[in-house]
């Protein structure tokens, strides 16, 4: 009994001292969700858009509308030319003139008025089409790791690079790697028909720069920009 009743006391002791005692978590329902892209369609060659010129065509964007989302972002990268343009909206489409004959990426931001957070969508790639193209080069590879400015501590003094290819014709046939200490990077290895490269040699306190150029059955080419990583 005596025991019983120190165990209700000091209980109580707790209590009165203000000890914080953890509530329910509240998930903030007003964070708007990822959209679902629409069109272009990913890894193709859009070819729906309206013709301005032998240059240029006016193409609609589409995706599907997210929840809490009050704004969309439409943010549309040149993939030849590295420019970046994007175009705030209330609804789901919208049309925006391009370059054809020219890949392109795209993605989509939510917005919401209510939170300051916000939620990117998948990206996606896609050639706008031009006159009597009979091959398309393949799109600018994407470098998986290391990433860009990442640092990494590599205690076997090796590390492993990793991008993936795509192209609309499927006919990828290899990729060159340049790599090294300096900008930009020196040809490291030629014609590797994997989109990765393990073991690679590097010296630790270094900073590397590396890019892949993608090649076709056809003969295109078309190579990234230049990434860097460290070695600690």
């Amino acid at each position: 009994m005596t025991n019983r009743i120190f165990f209700a006391g000091a209980l109580l002791l707790m209590l009165s001292c203000g000890e914080d005692i953890p509530g329910p978590v509240v998930m903030d329902t007003a964070i708007p969700a990822k959209v679902m892209l629409i069109f272009p369609l990913e890894n193709s060659e859009c070819n729906e858009g309206t013709n301005i010129s032998a240059t240029e065509s006016t193409v609609r964007f589409e995706w599907k509308s997210a929840e809490n989302a009050d704004e969309y972002e439409l943010v549309v990268a040149n993939l030849a030319s590295d420019v970046v343009a994007s175009y705030a909206t209330l609804e789901t489409t919208i049309p925006v003139v391009l370059q054809r004959a020219t890949p392109y990426a795209w993605y989509v931001i939510s917005r919401s008025n209510e939170v300051d957070s916000t939620e990117k969508s998948s990206v996606w790639k896609f050639y706008n089409s031009g006159e009597g193209i009979k091959s398309y080069a393949p799109f600018p590879a994407e470098v998986i790791s290391p990433k860009m400015a990442e640092v990494i501590n590599s205690a076997s003094g090796t590390v492993t690079l990793h991008w993936e290819g795509s192209d609309i014709d499927g006919d990828i046939v290899g990729y060159d790697v340049n790599l090294g200490p300096t900008n930009p990077p020196a040809l490291f290895k030629q014609n590797i028909t994997e989109s990765m490269l393990s073991g690679v040699s590097v010296d630790s306190n270094t900073i590397y720069y590396w890019s892949i150029t993608t090649h076709d059955a056809a003969g295109n080419k078309t190579s990234t920009g230049v990434f860097q990583f460290g070695v600690k």
